[in-house]
């Protein structure tokens, strides 16, 4: 999967943007969620998806590759470059206090602790721990009172020689002391914190938070001691490989497998990296999915050719055609044509020699701790207008757009309802009812009511500035803009059917006219008729016209010389753009001499197909309402960067993870921009830059409320009225492909849930003679 990273700024929320493919995969849909069942049921929620057995049913030992986008920069999961490269590989190394299940609930880990709670609530807050008395870290040293005081010092913010991405929660201690024995840990908050729960995940030693040049430099390349059921062996740049071996020192149940490798492969390696074998567990994207799909299906296909990769588009039609133009005596067509034709041919054949490969592995898939939302600026220009954003927001139809990423997938396809859970998580409630659904008139209306109308845009001049109609010129390969044409209209694409606008279809032949040799121009001749008899019936069940078919290859079998695409059928009228320009300005709103007219930033790099294919329905969605978009493509790399953080955008789409932790983390999110010192705007990670005192206050208050209900009920209100102020619409969670190993156990599309790294594994063989084995 691509992604372009919209860090958080805690650990737990070290994550990145969602850029992923939308290829049709053919997987079979969820037990319980059919078409008909999205469409009764609200909040569905997919399970987890990791081979899980028991660990007498997993075998000692062996080595799993997984892999990783790239090397981590940084061990320091509380630095801000970390990522979620740095949260995996961690995750088997430090101490979790409270790991979260399958819902998003987090509970404690009983590896690390006896109890933890809060036992005072006045004058103050205090939370005592107590450690499992068996927890030590990997140099044999007890975990105690000392790690607990040196991670609080160096996360508080008091000491600026401490580089740290956030020190939310931390700077509400007053204190931490030793209790009645080493074991336990005392802590009392100066403040009220609900979210004690986030603090000291992960735990590192005091050998890395004691002092600044050890949090700020050492731990970027390795750690000084660990505690989970692997140890870190070595860290190999060259090799992009970051290698752990089982602690010996672990306490709890040891882990199965003798080694776990992470390894560094690009996105757009994955594949190749499962057909060499090099990796066992890695995410994909939809595309390589439905390879990996298809690979397991086409097993034991009785040497048939595959029905799809290279080649297996081709119709009968065009396979006939380029058969005759191979075997025709136009030696430079003929030798293009056997050119084209070997090329395809051996592209057939690696692509099989891959599908062999992946065999071996299967996908995992589930609904990923991530949404994606549709980001409206508000900043300045029409969206700084709240009835502007609630028009956009309710003329778009979120099932379609739902549907589009999560239908072809199997996967449960329902809107998401709130910005603070995700649904199954104990805090999810739908919201959504605060900004209203779709309904075009009342979109329409609240144009009107912000004064935008119709006929009231004028035809600009060539000099338009950004947001108008034209087009932005700026090399994508660099991070800027590609000029992109306007998107189809919603349900309709432009797929070259007869009859839809007089330009040829894909497969029909444009090529020059040839004269051939008596021999061959016979046979070829009576290949290309019948070529053409196979387009002419397909062109009848596109339009069922025959006549209009007929019309429609005729025009395209022009004589030698003719332009590709010069020729329409007889009759056809021709077009009118002076006049359909002329409509265009007049049905485009406008205000004060000004068109409405939003720059939507999409990225344009592969893996990011899915956002594309949202971002052109939305554009058609707000063209109904008379708002035109004007798409502007950009490379993945500074897509977040350059775009979306420093405002450069007028809608964008991007993901946030979730978090069980929603008064700590989403309050930077929603948080309302103040104006700075040298007339800037200080955002935190509000990049909507929409925000109000209100839902400020109800984060506070949830923040401070130690009553886990009532805190629930006020992050309920700040949801809502984060949903009315219409700058950020959530669409839907994110998918979670995942391939692995046949045999692997326990590992995969884990959702909600983090890895149990000790009991990840290969299944054993089944002994001979079982009763799965035995002849009936």
């Amino acid at each position: 999967m691509s992604h372009v990273g919209v860090p958080r700024g805690t650990v737990r929320k070290r994550r990145v943007l969602a850029l992923l493919a939308t290829g049709v995969l053919t997987i079979p849909a969820l037990a319980g969620c059919t078409s008909s069942d999205r469409v009764t049921t609200v909040a569905i929620v997919a399970p987890q998806d990791v081979a899980a057995a028991g660990r007498d049913l997993v075998a000692d030992g062996g080595t799993v590759n997984w892999a990783i986008d790239a090397m981590p920069t940084t061990f320091n999961a509380f630095q801000a470059d970390a990522d979620a490269t740095t949260t995996r590989i961690t995750g088997a190394l430090l101490p979790t206090l409270f790991p979260l299940d399958t819902k998003g609930t987090p509970h404690m880990n009983s590896d690390y602790l006896e109890s933890a709670k809060v036992i005072e609530r006045e004058p103050k807050q205090v939370v005592l721990y107590r450690l499992n008395q068996q927890a030590v870290w990997s140099d044999g040293r007890e975990i105690g009172a000392p790690d607990f005081v040196a991670q609080w010092r160096a996360l508080s913010g008091k000491d600026s020689a401490f580089w740290t991405a956030r020190n939310a929660g931390y700077d509400r201690i007053e204190r931490i002391e030793r209790g009645k024995t080493d074991t336990e840990v005392r802590v009392t908050f100066a403040k009220p914190y609900g979210d004690w729960r986030s603090l000291f995940s992960p735990l590192y030693p005091k050998q890395v938070t004691s002092t600044p040049a050890a949090f700020n430099d050492r731990a970027r390349t390795t750690l000084a001691a660990t505690s989970g059921p692997f140890r870190l062996r070595s860290v190999n740049k060259g090799a992009g490989t970051v290698t752990l071996t089982r602690n010996a020192h672990w306490w709890g149940s040891p882990a199965k497998l003798d080694s776990l490798v992470f390894r560094a492969v690009k996105p757009q390696d994955r594949v190749q990296a499962l057909v060499d074998g090099k990796v066992d567990v890695a995410d994909i994207d939809a595309a390589a999915a439905h390879r990996v799909v298809a690979a397991a299906r086409d097993k034991g296909g009785n040497g048939q050719p595959l029905t799809h990769g290279p080649g297996s588009e081709i119709g009968p039609a065009a396979a006939l055609r380029s058969w005759a133009l191979a075997h025709g005596s136009d030696e430079k067509a003929a030798a293009a044509a056997r050119a084209s034709r070997e090329k395809t041919r051996k592209a057939a054949e690696v692509y099989a020699t891959e599908q062999d490969g992946l065999r071996d592995y299967v996908v995992r898939k589930s609904l990923e701790p991530a949404y994606t939302q549709l980001a409206l600026n508000g900043e300045s220009g029409p969206l700084a207008d709240e009835r502007v954003r609630r028009a956009v927001a309710r003329a778009l139809n979120r099932q379609e757009l739902v549907d589009i990423v999560l239908g072809p997938l199997g996967l449960p396809a329902a809107p998401l309802g709130s910005h603070l859970a995700l649904a199954g998580q104990p805090g999810y409630e739908d919201n959504s009812d605060a900004l209203g659904e779709q309904d075009t008139k009342k979109a329409q209306a609240l144009l009107a009511d912000a004064g935008w109308t119709r006929g009231g845009a004028v035809k600009k001049s060539d000099g338009t500035k950004a947001g108008s109609k034209g087009e932005k010129v700026k090399g994508g390969e660099h991070g800027k803009a590609e000029p992109t044409d306007k998107p189809t209209k919603a349900g309709k694409s432009d797929d070259n059917k007869p009859g839809d606008d007089n330009k040829p279809r894909e497969d029909e032949d444009i090529s020059p006219g040839h004269v051939l040799a008596p021999a061959a121009a016979v046979q070829s001749a009576a290949l290309l008729r019948q070529a053409d008899a196979f387009t002419t019936a397909r062109a009848v069940a596109d339009t069922g016209t025959a006549e209009s078919a007929r019309g429609k290859v005729t025009g395209q079998n022009r004589g030698p010389g003719g332009a590709a695409g010069a020729y329409a059928p007889m009759g056809t009228a021709a077009p009118q753009a002076p006049a359909k320009a002329a409509d265009s300005v007049r049905d485009t709103l406008g205000k004060d001499g000004k068109s409405l007219t939003l720059r939507f930033v999409l990225p344009s790099g592969p893996g990011s197909e899915s956002l594309r294919a949202v971002g052109e329905k939305i554009s058609s969605m707000l063209d109904s309402i008379g708002v035109r978009t004007e798409i502007i493509k950009v490379a993945d790399a500074g897509y977040f960067k350059d775009h979306v953080a420093s405002g450069d955008y007028d809608l964008a789409l991007y993901s946030w993870p979730a978090t069980a932790y929603p008064a700590t983390d989403d309050r930077p999110i929603f948080a309302k921009p103040v104006p700075a010192t040298d007339g800037s705007l200080l955002v935190e990670q509000n990049y909507t830059r929409v925000g109000t005192d209100h839902i400020d206050q109800l984060f506070d208050e949830a923040l401070s409320e130690l009553d886990e209900g009532a805190a629930q009920d006020l992050l309920k209100q700040a949801d809502a009225r984060i949903w009315a102020a219409a700058a950020s619409i959530p669409l839907y969670q994110r998918p979670q492909l995942v391939a692995t190993d046949r045999k692997l156990v326990n590992v995969g599309a884990f959702g909600f849930g983090v890895p149990h790294y000790q009991d990840i594994g290969f299944k054993k063989p089944q002994a001979a003679g079982s009763p799965a084995n035995r002849k009936k």
